[in-house]
């Protein structure tokens, strides 16, 4: 045989065995599911049956016989006809804070004080001596006497210990005598702009502060440590990823988090991505006014883009400011918790540096108040406005002539389906029957052109996204009340409530390219429910189980009912 035959034959086989060799390569991926019912919430709406995914990204979308043939993997789970989601995103919530409540005293579903006073006695044998007995989650709307509790109820329950319960919404605290004392509020303590302590007839501090009045206490009570915070993280991201969820929006962070969050992601023990918002314009903020936004960095996990700022508290401590008077509280039109000034300067700061404002605003004057200022700052800076997707948190309750201003001006209401069916029982006693028609509004926002990401501002609400789901697009409590849906022509559907927990949360942190739906080349975070909520009998969705929950290609968390994997 002649050198050049030879040559010639030594490189089509040394070009086929490339060739095989990168065909194989690309049919391998890390991960297979097939036999599901996969909601892809692409633009298409479309659903497909099985998912490739290869690393931390995925490979492809098709037939469970499409994937088959094309791909192979080490793991294949079988998912024998369960539906599949892209994993939920929470648009509003408070990280660490759900992972305190899960080591402090909670007090959700208290339905009186004698309850609470039970559980307070009891948490406070259990501490040591003189450390700060702290809680969270009462709510005297659920008790039958709903005026606000005094300190007395706590003094002879709580012993030695300065007692620290926060309110469900965490706008309003109950302390006792101790803690009143370390902080040394008395009859001659002036209340700070934008707070407010109860006080009895002679006035008399009642143990109850509302709003900028809690950090009268938080000056005195300890700081958590690093490992506490750290503790408590670690133990938010396993009940998140539980219950489906992803990704957070993590409103109101410091610097301490920030690293907290960055380490456990180098240590290869954070399973979870947040967006994060910087509390407050302090030291923090300052900081990052000079290097910038992180986006994107730390796997992906990890994104610190956007500035939190409060115009107003909170509706059921009667913190929300209104127009109008509360109705079961003449006189009283709720507190302004930041000035226009300031919530301007900071506004205006953060779009020439390129981040995202979220500023919380309850009340129609509180909503109002908020949009003038974005306007304002967008007109200052036209070519930095357009994009810059600012955020009002919770828009709870509307003037009707601003419900057009959102859509108009790109400005996004993030909202929270179950504060609604939380707050319905109550909500008209304080907004009387005209004002409550604008107070949770999808509809009237969404007929405007707007997007509503959607959240649970957990631990205010439970984490668990199929709630939100579910008080979506039914506006009822769990035992169906009431008939028909608080105001039910608010209500969104099912496909609008899906997108307000992927696609459009994913929207308002910029992150719609990599995030939001199942499609090839987005991360591969996905969740698997033991029933499809797209098609379900709506008094089963609440019955749903997280089967699979998937971030980054890896299974963050598994139940493995009904399901096979190999």
């Amino acid at each position: 045989m002649k050198l050049k035959t030879v040559i010639v034959i030594a490189l089509m086989v040394g070009v086929g065995i490339f060739a095989v060799r990168y065909y194989m390569q690309q049919r391998k991926v890390s991960l297979i599911l097939l036999n599901g019912v996969v909601y892809t919430v692409d633009d298409a709406n479309s659903v497909a049956e099985a998912i490739a995914i290869r690393e931390n990204e995925i490979a492809a979308v098709g037939t469970t016989e499409e994937i088959r043939s094309h791909f192979e993997a080490d793991t294949v789970i079988d998912l024998k006809g369960k539906a599949v989601y892209p994993g939920f995103t929470d648009a509003h919530a408070h990280f660490e804070g759900l992972g305190a409540l899960l080591s402090n005293l909670n007090l959700e579903g208290t339905t009186s004080v004698e309850q609470i006073r039970t559980k307070v006695a009891e948490w406070a044998a259990t501490l040591p001596e003189g450390m700060w007995l702290r809680g969270r989650s009462w709510d005297q709307n659920d008790w039958e006497t709903k005026s606000f509790p005094i300190h007395q109820m706590l003094d002879d329950v709580a012993g030695d210990h300065p007692a620290y319960l926060k309110r469900i919404d965490g706008h309003a605290l109950w302390v006792n005598k101790k803690a009143l004392d370390l902080a040394g509020v008395t009859k001659a303590t002036a209340e700070p702009p934008g707070g407010m302590i109860m006080r009895d007839a002679d006035g008399n501090p009642t143990g109850v502060l509302i709003d900028n009045a809690i950090d009268l206490i938080d000056s005195v009570m300890p700081a958590p440590s690093v490992e506490e915070r750290t503790r408590a993280v670690e133990s938010a991201v396993q009940e998140c990823l539980r219950v489906g969820l992803t990704e957070v929006h993590d409103m109101g962070v410091d610097k301490e988090l920030i690293d907290i969050y960055k380490k456990l992601i180098e240590q290869s023990r954070f399973p979870f991505r947040i967006y994060a918002a910087i509390g407050g314009t302090g030291k923090d903020w300052q900081e990052y006014l000079r290097s910038g936004p992180d986006i994107g960095q730390n796997d992906e996990r990890l994104t610190v883009r956007a500035l939190k700022l409060y115009v107003d508290g909170a509706l059921g401590s009667r913190g929300a400011a209104l127009i109008e008077p509360y109705t079961d509280d003449p006189g009283n039109r709720g507190l302004t918790l930041t000035s226009s000034e300031a919530l301007r300067t900071a506004s205006a700061q953060a779009l020439d540096k390129g981040f995202q404002v979220c500023v919380h605003a309850i009340g129609d004057r509180a909503n109002h108040i908020a949009l003038n200022i974005f306007e304002d700052v967008f007109k200052a800076n036209r070519i930095k406005a357009d994009g810059a997707r600012f955020r009002v948190e919770h828009v709870q309750v509307l003037d009707e002539l601003d419900i057009p201003r959102f859509a108009k001006a790109n400005v996004i209401p993030s909202m929270q389906p179950t504060h609604c069916t939380s707050d319905m029982y109550w909500a008209e006693d304080r907004l009387g029957p005209t004002r409550v028609k604008f107070a949770y509004a999808w509809r009237s926002l969404l007929n405007t052109g707007c997007i509503i990401p959607g959240g649970s501002d957990f631990p205010v609400e439970r984490p668990d996204p199929l709630r939100g789901f579910y008080a979506a697009i039914t506006r009822q409590d769990e035992a169906n009340w009431p008939n028909g849906g608080w105001y039910p022509d608010q209500r969104m559907t099912r496909e609008e409530a899906l997108k307000a927990f992927t696609t459009w949360a994913a929207y308002a942190a910029f992150e719609e390219r990599r995030r939001g739906s199942i499609e090839v080349g987005k991360l591969a975070d996905i969740v698997v429910l033991s029933n499809d909520i797209m098609k379900c009998d709506v008094s089963e969705i609440l019955k749903v189980r997280v089967l699979h929950t998937i971030v980054g290609g890896e299974v963050a968390y598994s139940a493995t009912e009904g399901m096979s994997a190999r």
